[in-house]
């Protein structure tokens, strides 16, 4: 989130905030702020259930055992209806993905300035909180999830089942429809981690986008002698975005864990 402190180049501004601290060269390039981010969000997030886990008492629960509860009971729930089968292993990684990338998201409502002001007296002159608008994070963890639904699917049809399914679905066993069939799940394949992947970076990256246009917006308001009422609409619409985009961290989160979910799903059917 920017705070609206931008400086006399408006691209340049934005340029700065959105470029990550890199090391390496190349292939090898590494986005340091992004792992160690990355890290940071999955052991705050992840750390303080386990920490509430080691606490829990039996009887009615304290308000903050009360509210992991509702979280683990809901993504339970959510898991049930979409995979009726085993979910020993589902419903953890389904909380792990719901819990780490709502932590990832969470890192957008801080002020950008403030943390430039930190990072910068560091000696870091690049540092993008924000794990998820990395391309890098959220193709890595679409990744993740597009080999747990080949391990799956070896897994639930064997690899002479899975290797007849990419021939004969879903149009059948002639043997010309064979190159069609494999043609077209190739492609339902590979599309699943590409979506998962852009539709949380795009939104998160967009977000990030629009809070310093607001920002910027407000700044100019006040340089350019806008008056108090172009400040406070400038304000309004700043902070107005601040309480939708909280609605847009949190839906992001899901919608990513639903369909991580319903990917592993559909690698246990049988066509």
């Amino acid at each position: 989130m920017a705070a609206g402190q931008g400086p006399h180049n408006a691209g340049e501004y934005i340029g700065h905030h959105l470029t990550n601290l890199r090391f390496g060269e190349g292939f090898w390039t590494f986005n340091l702020d992004t792992i160690l981010m990355g890290w940071f969000t999955g052991l705050l997030g992840i750390g303080a259930f386990y920490l509430v886990a080691r606490r829990a008492t039996s009887g009615v629960p304290g308000p903050v055992q009360g509210f992991v509860e509702l979280i683990v009971e809901f993504v339970d729930e959510t898991v049930k209806g979409v995979f009726p089968g085993d979910r020993k292993f589902l419903a953890p990684l389904a909380l792990t993905i719901f819990v780490w990338v709502f932590m990832m998201n969470l890192m957008d409502l801080l002020p950008i300035d403030w943390v430039a002001t930190a990072t910068g007296a560091a000696g870091l002159h690049q540092w993008k909180p924000v794990p998820t608008t990395d391309l890098n994070t959220t193709f890595a963890m679409s990744l993740t999830i597009f080999i747990l639904t080949i391990f799956f699917s070896f897994k639930a049809k064997g690899a002479g089942g899975f290797v007849h399914e990419l021939f004969t679905a879903p149009f059948g066993g002639h043997p010309l429809l064979w190159i069609p069939n494999l043609v077209l799940n190739i492609i339902e394949y590979l599309s699943k981690p590409v979506s998962l992947a852009m539709r949380l970076f795009g939104n998160m990256y967009a977000g990030e986008l629009i809070f310093m246009l607001l920002g910027l917006l407000g700044t100019l308001a006040a340089v350019s002698g806008g008056g108090v009422v172009a400040g406070a609409a400038a304000g309004v619409l700043y902070w107005g975005w601040a309480v939708f985009h909280i609605l847009i961290i949190l839906l992001q989160a899901f919608i990513f864990m639903v369909l991580s979910c319903v990917y592993i799903a559909m690698a246990h059917e049988h066509h």
